[in-house]
């Protein structure tokens, strides 16, 4: 269950053997976290949370009610992932044709934030930095820094790493970062 280090599992969770739990982590009320899963140091999954076995999680990701993590979905280290969000991990689901073998990976990256009852669709990474509104549904990549929000997600905006919606010219009116251009998406300005 863990690597001798010290973490938090309430009695009614359910942490099977063969987990990895990292230092400082919390599972509350009625979790289940499944053996293959790997979390990071000093993370908290909120009440009735689901983590599947092949489930990365960095470092203080913070995984609010009632969402369950299936196999295939990597959440950086800084993550937020906000009450009943749901990760998908197959395109087309049958009841009479399971798909196992066709699962597509979902990566959160760094410091991104998923709102509320937000769905995404399996294959589509959220950028680092990335704001997902509440209620969206993310049916294509989320650039890093991006605010997306809307059914289906689209761009409203974009977000300094402090989570403040930036000025025209890129700056966080703030903390004071700079963002430029890099791809279809945002990275910190030098200096």
């Amino acid at each position: 269950m863990s690597d001798g280090t010290s973490y938090y599992v309430h009695p009614s969770a359910i942490v099977d053997d063969g987990a990895t739990l990292g230092e400082g982590t919390k599972v509350w009320h009625f979790c289940h976290i499944m053996p293959g899963a790997v979390v990071g140091r000093a993370c908290s999954f909120g009440q009735n949370c689901y983590v599947g076995n092949r489930v990365r999680l960095g470092d203080n990701v913070r995984v609010q009610n009632n969402v369950s993590l299936y196999d295939g979905v990597t959440l950086e280290d800084d993550v937020f992932v906000g009450p009943s969000a749901v990760f998908t991990n197959v395109v087309n689901p049958r009841a009479a044709f399971p798909r196992k073998d066709e699962y597509r990976d979902t990566r959160v990256g760094r410091g991104a934030s998923i709102g509320a009852n937000v769905t995404i669709v399996c294959g589509h990474d959220v950028g680092e930095g990335a704001f997902v509104a509440a209620g969206a549904v993310v049916t294509k990549n989320v650039p890093a820094f991006a605010l997306v929000g809307g059914v289906p997600a689209k761009i409203m905006g974009w977000v300094c790493r402090c989570g403040t919606k930036l000025t025209p010219s890129l700056a966080c009116p703030t903390c004071n970062r700079r963002y430029v251009r890099a791809g279809d998406g945002l990275t910190e300005a030098a200096g």
